[in-house]
């Protein structure tokens, strides 16, 4: 007699990175040739970041997430390069509605941010320029930044 039990189910936790990929990638250096004979000192570099989540279905559970990065680099006040990044992540979310904005705009890009620093490095390295190394992003500030004023009691955490 044979104990043919069917496999185990799997727990999915309440978030869940399916995929990820870059959806846009952009590098621009507008004075090549001459700024690689004319550049003097290091860069200065201006970093915009922003953070967008869609639902893939509507009532569904299965968001887009994208974290957009641009990086505008300067130096005797001529642009050495620009470079673009929307770097996203398909993720599955099963949490109560009160906590899926902070985990959509906190959880979910703090997943996605080391793969999308590194791709940055990358292509301003490849680009014939120093690396751009970005630093940690505080994506709680960043999130309760954007909310402003909407919420007056306390943010409670993800």
């Amino acid at each position: 007699m044979s104990d043919a039990s069917p496999l185990p189910q799997v727990q999915q936790g309440p978030l869940v990175l399916n995929l990820q990929y870059t959806k846009d990638l952009s590098f621009e250096v507008p004075g090549a040739p001459e700024i690689f004979a004319t550049l003097r000192e290091q860069p200065r570099v201006d970093l915009q970041l922003d953070v967008q989540a869609r639902p893939l279905q509507e009532g569904g559970n299965v968001y887009e997430v994208a974290l957009q990065i641009r990086a505008d680099a300067k130096a005797q006040d001529q642009t050495c390069f620009i470079a673009e990044l929307v770097y996203c992540g398909i993720f599955t979310i099963t949490v109560e509605p009160q906590v899926l904005e902070p985990v959509l705009l906190v959880e979910c890009p703090r997943l996605l941010f080391p793969f999308a620093r590194n791709i940055l490095a990358d292509v301003t390295r490849d680009g014939g320029f120093p690396p751009v190394m970005l630093a940690p992003i505080d994506f709680v500030a960043l999130w309760q930044s954007r909310r402003g004023g909407e919420q007056q009691g306390p943010v409670g955490t993800a």
